[in-house]
């Protein structure tokens, strides 16, 4: 996969667009899943991943092939992210678009033909609960546990999309857990 990946990267810094959008393909789900797990909002996560590419075309050029593209296309969207954290003010309201529901509500959410109205309401308060958790941790912490429990990375692989040291990953990552755990318990109580 590696090997191929290169050449794809090699083609697109010649200007071959069609390597890009081969590039754009195999990383779109995923550049989403980091930035929707970070940001919490599905258009928010839309943006920062079309950013992302858009950032990595424009900078296709200083791209160092020494590393991992997935490295450095994860670190451009990593940052993203916070930059959009860092700027984002809270905005809470019950009538807002609850995601992955256009136009629907929290009232919306209660029916579901493939489960009964209880299921879905603690299906979906358990996901509430999680990304409540995953939502209230300091943006170091959210970006070390998420890329290592939801995009399964390698401390070194984080360690080098955080630009921080390895050390440093597994602390914060440590941390992250401790306080998804702490957040997790006052929720169930």
């Amino acid at each position: 996969m590696e090997l191929i990946e290169i050449r794809i990267v090699k083609r697109a810094q010649k200007g071959d667009r069609l390597a890009f959008a081969e590039l754009v393909e195999l990383y779109k789900d995923k550049l989403y899943n980091l930035a929707y797990r970070m940001l919490g909002n599905p258009q928010e996560a839309e943006d920062v991943a079309q950013d992302a590419f858009l950032r990595a075309y424009a900078n296709l050029d200083k791209y160092n092939a020494t590393h991992k593209f997935s490295t450095w296309i994860y670190r451009i969207a990593t940052n993203l992210c916070i930059d959009r954290m860092r700027k984002k003010k809270a905005d809470y309201s019950l009538d807002a678009e609850v995601d992955g529901i256009e136009g629907g509500d929290m009232y919306t959410r209660l029916a579901s033909p493939d489960l009964l109205p209880e299921e879905e309401l603690v299906r979906t308060e358990t996901q509430r609960e999680v990304q409540s958790a995953i939502d209230a941790l300091p943006e170091n912490y959210r970006a070390a546990v998420i890329l290592k429990y939801l995009h399964d990375m390698s401390l070194q692989e984080i360690a080098d999309i955080l630009e921080v040291p390895v050390s440093t990953v597994k602390t914060r990552i440590h941390r992250g857990r401790e306080a998804l755990r702490e957040g997790l318990k006052h929720h169930s109580r």
